[in-house]
């Protein structure tokens, strides 16, 4: 019989019934059934059939601001948490991390097409800032009254394939909130406004993920004997300048940021898909793709490393209140406001940098991951105890990191 996804009044079905559906349509074990099945899914999305659980790590090591932090990684990626947590030890000695950041605003975009005359239109909308933020914040007392709220209005006039547009921006204290909601609530409520003040056609009406009005910036001196000395020091910096110069090789740098960065923001429950996407966007706002970090070398040979990045993480609202695992995250982190956690994520972010920079400068990227790897591996062919450790530690001193070879070693441990 030939499948069919058309699935008749499935989102009616309860979480078992729809997995005892999926056992009939492509034949899932008992076993396999009860996988899905394992865990109760704490916040609720459309057609649920089960939960894919991550792991959580917590780095450490890390002062940020004069304060020691612990930091929790929901991630998959083995080496990831250890990296972080050694580069983190070699900025101790020179004080650890320091941040800045420009405030918790997003913004909210319009689009407004059709405008016989878009540079007339444009001040027209300035000059009625006051009445516009005057609506959006009708939209979000409880906002306002906390000390946020629409606080700028601005305009933006661009050239695209089929044609000129207006663009409104409006831009939103979101306090501890990401703040998609609010700021979507007040666009659309400022639309009819910006049609009639223009005589043009409002389409789209929502926030941006490219949140550059929500920067972080974090600074550390890494210590260049914990490095390795001046040797490796000097090398990271030109493997930074590499990455600056070229966006094949920023591509992967950057990745290595978000390693850290997508880690905490998912453990927090927060959106991490827009933290990348404002990320990348970011990164190639000077007309071409680059590092979100630089690094520098200091009279006394010390490397100093700086990342400046958009992120819109918040500690309200949304998936992260409800999440009770996000919520025990937040309290690991001794977190205090969307802006705190905002800079131990960019901090983080710069030190996993650091790490993978270092690696790939000395001992080569896949020296740590692959001892954890042939953890993995070792598991998976069924070791356990103090097997895990045998297996892996034979198969790393034989540069055999291969499942054929797990299993093989395991089975001449166990005669």
């Amino acid at each position: 019989m030939t499948l069919s996804s058309r699935i008749s009044g499935f989102h009616k079905l309860s979480t078992e019934e729809k997995v005892e559906k999926l056992k009939e349509l492509v034949n899932l074990t008992d076993d396999e059934a009860k996988l899905l099945l394992a865990n109760d899914a704490p916040v609720q999305i459309e057609n649920i059939i089960g939960v894919m659980t991550v792991p959580i790590g917590m780095a450490t090591n890390f002062t940020i601001n004069g304060k020691d932090r612990f930091i929790t990684f929901a991630v998959e990626e083995a080496s990831v948490v250890a990296a972080a947590s050694n580069a983190a030890r070699m900025a101790r000695p020179h004080g650890g991390f320091f941040t800045s950041n420009t405030g918790p605003f997003m913004i909210g975009q319009i689009q407004v097409l059709d405008v016989q005359l878009p540079s007339f239109a444009s001040q027209e909308i300035l000059s009625k800032k006051e009445e516009i933020l005057k609506l959006a914040n009708e939209q979000d007392p409880i906002l306002v009254k906390f000390g946020g709220g629409a606080s700028d209005v601005e305009t933006r006039i661009i050239s695209t394939p089929t044609g000129d547009m207006l663009i409104v921006h409006l831009i939103v204290n979101c306090l501890d909130a990401m703040g998609a909601n609010a700021v979507n609530t007040m666009v659309e409520a400022c639309a009819p406004m910006i049609e009639k003040i223009t005589g043009g056609t409002v389409r789209l009406r929502i926030i941006s993920n490219l949140a550059d009005r929500r920067i972080i910036r974090a600074r550390a001196v890494f210590d260049k004997d914990l490095l390795g000395g001046i040797e490796v020091v000097e090398a990271i910096v030109e493997a930074w300048a590499f990455a600056e110069g070229d966006p094949y090789r920023a591509a992967t740098h950057n990745k290595g940021i978000m390693n850290a960065i997508s880690a905490i923001t998912l453990a927090t429950a927060n959106d991490w898909r827009a933290i990348e996407a404002g990320a990348h966007a970011y990164a190639a706002k000077d007309g071409y793709y680059h590092s979100l970090t630089t690094y520098e070398i200091t009279e006394e040979g010390n490397l100093a490393g700086t990342i400046e990045l958009p992120l819109a993480l918040g500690t309200i609202g949304g998936a992260t209140k409800i999440h009770p695992i996000a919520q025990v995250c937040l309290k690991i982190m001794e977190i205090q406001n969307a802006i705190d956690l905002a800079e131990i994520v960019a901090s983080a972010g710069l030190a996993q940098n650091l790490a993978a920079l270092r690696a790939l400068t000395s001992e080569g990227i896949q020296a740590g991951h692959m001892k954890l790897h042939a953890k993995n591996l070792a598991a998976s062919a069924g070791a356990v105890g103090e097997e895990l450790e045998l297996v892996a530690k034979k198969m790393v001193e034989e540069g055999k990191v291969r499942m054929d070879r797990a299993e093989e070693i395991l089975k001449e441990l166990r005669g």
